[in-house]
């Protein structure tokens, strides 16, 4: 059986724009332009041309830049607006104007003061008015989510005998439910007589957080058009996202339709669309969000090891991500570490492992995500310890202003327990003097290095000392949250070498 074809209307450089602060120029709306035609989108609605100078020159320009798509302007069911939007729209190779008036209890007596038989006559006028211009004409029912149905078939059908070739049902305030929305549409596929002669096309925003969900509903009940954004971005709480719609129809092949989308295009086209808008992705976002496909539970991760479908339903790499990820945390377990560190080119036993992931727990508590620098340090410390003879055991530091720095150091050494206190001009110094007092062995430091990976204040600083004893120079190196404890460590890693 034949896929049935959904046509993706992308209004992120018009309705998406509209998001206070992410307004773009033209030569970034060129390249997002640009970008959605090699992304596959069937139309680009380029912007309202009336609404200011600059929107009208981008629809220009965006009409000589792409070929493929359907160029689209938005107007108002006035003649003027319709008039500039066809100016604006005179270079593009598929022309379209969208226009379009409230048919909702709340618009026509609350916004526009008129009467249900005048609204229906100015949306006829504007649709007619419109096909002067182009044969590719798309009327909105603004607030169409809390308009009558028995009314809105009504405009429906006069609007698609005036000329309209896609009927666009916005639930414009978001408003209602996956359900409702679902046969508002089945209503209008049921009651319009002349259905057949034009598409029906989905415009839901996010103000409840359904606007995926009612888009998904209007398709399955016969709009073969929806109306989306990049990221889902859009005025207030957003519009319906392009890749959440793209993604469920790819995922879920019973529905038995299709797009024209690269999905392997969507990661990329969501990172511009972010970066030129200055508008981050939430972390959580579905199939873009940096945390998509990132897995931080030991469950998960052991999981997704044994089998990716175990826990993911996409493939990242069909949306345009290199692969998964495994964010180590302190729910992670030693599959999850062996696996990241064989990545990064490590091969270790079962006990090393076992030891290492000590280590790694310790690590993560204190900084809640361990990354790859943190595992190389991890490393560096571990394969020294081997051939440790002094082990740290406890570490009491007392400073600050105005105050002397006092260390008190307790070490193990081939087991036995020593204990020292020590004054110095700094923590570091008073612990080192502290060490020195145990082990009653002449060093000379010769270099003393701390390194933070990321520059965090919670990040694992690296620590490198020189020491010279009896002419020979040794190097000791450690790792931790805790930078006097980890300078401690790296000094004892190289006095182990010394006694």
């Amino acid at each position: 059986m034949s896929k049935d074809r959904v046509y993706i209307f992308d209004t992120t450089l018009r309705d998406g724009e509209q998001v206070p602060g992410c307004q773009l120029n033209t030569i970034e709306k060129i390249e997002v332009a640009k970008m959605l035609e090699g992304l596959g989108v069937d139309v680009i609605e380029a912007g309202f041309p009336i609404s200011s100078p600059g929107d009208f020159n981008s629809v220009i320009e965006i009409s000589k830049a792409v070929t493929e798509p359907v160029v689209c302007g938005l107007t108002r069911a006035i003649k003027r607006d319709i008039e500039v939007a066809a100016e604006a729209l005179k270079y593009a190779r598929r022309p379209r104007i969208h226009t379009g008036i409230g048919t909702s209890y709340y618009h026509i007596h609350h916004k526009l003061n008129s009467t249900p038989e005048k609204i229906i006559a100015r949306g006829i006028d504007a649709v007619k008015y419109a096909k002067t211009f182009v044969e590719d004409v798309e009327f909105y029912a603004e607030d169409a989510g809390r308009t009558d149905n028995k009314f809105l078939a009504l405009v429906v059908e006069k609007m698609i005998g005036a000329g309209a070739t896609v009927i666009n049902i916005p639930d414009t305030t978001g408003y209602t439910l996956p359900e409702e929305y679902g046969k508002k549409i089945k209503y209008l596929m049921d009651h319009v007589p002349n259905i057949d002669k034009a598409i029906l096309s989905t415009h839901c925003h996010n103000d409840l957080g359904m606007a995926t969900a009612n888009t998904m509903s209007g398709v399955i009940n016969g709009a073969r058009q929806v109306e989306v954004t990049i990221n889902g971005i859009g005025e207030r709480a957003g519009n319906t996202s392009l890749e959440e719609v793209v993604m469920i129809l790819k995922s879920r092949k019973h529905l038995n339709l299709e797009t024209n989308i690269n999905p392997r295009k969507i990661y990329n086209a969501s990172r511009l669309v972010s970066t030129l808008m200055r508008m981050p992705v939430q972390p959580n976002k579905a199939i873009v969000g940096r945390n998509a496909f990132a897995h931080s539970s030991g469950i998960h991760q052991d999981g997704v090891l044994k089998k990716r479908e175990n826990y993911e339903i996409i493939n990242p790499k069909t949306v345009g991500i290199k692969e998964s990820s495994f964010v180590l945390t302190a729910r992670s377990g030693r599959a999850a570490l062996k696996h990241r560190l064989k990545a990064l080119g490590y091969s270790f036993e079962k006990d090393a492992i076992d030891s290492l992931y000590e280590q790694f727990i310790a690590v993560a508590d204190a900084k809640k995500e361990v990354d790859d620098d943190d595992l190389k340090a991890l490393v560096g410390a571990s394969s020294r310890d081997i051939k440790r003879n002094l082990h740290l055991h406890r570490l009491q530091v007392l400073c600050g202003k105005g105050s002397v720095p006092v260390a008190t150091v307790t070490i193990e050494w081939e087991g036995t327990i020593h204990s020292a206190t020590a004054e110095g001009n700094g923590p570091v110094d008073a612990a080192f003097s502290a060490v020195k007092m145990i082990i009653k062995k002449k060093v000379k430091l010769e270099e003393f290095l701390i390194q933070a990976i990321h520059r965090g204040s919670n990040d694992l600083g690296k620590v490198h000392v020189r020491v010279e004893s009896k002419g020979q120079v040794y190097y000791g190196f450690s790792a931790s949250t805790d930078i006097i404890t980890a300078s401690v460590e790296a000094f004892l890693d190289a006095l182990s070498q010394t006694v």
